[in-house]
């Protein structure tokens, strides 16, 4: 194995490391969404709102 073939081996792990922490903090910037929509979701099968009743709806989420 020569020092070229050692070198693009670590090029690409440091790529395929940067694309997995790159993956990880765009699904950790939307799980605050995601959990608030999957508890209107919760909220909506239980029976949903009464009339009148509304709370303030989930940012982001149209009705």
């Amino acid at each position: 194995m020569s020092w070229d073939d050692v070198a693009l081996v670590i090029l690409a792990a440091f790529g395929c490391l940067m694309l997995l922490l790159t993956q990880i903090s765009e699904v950790l910037s939307k799980l605050p969404q995601i959990i608030r929509a999957w508890r209107q979701v919760r909220h909506e099968l239980r029976g949903g709102t009464n009339e009148g009743s509304q709370g303030p709806s989930a940012p982001g989420i149209d009705e």
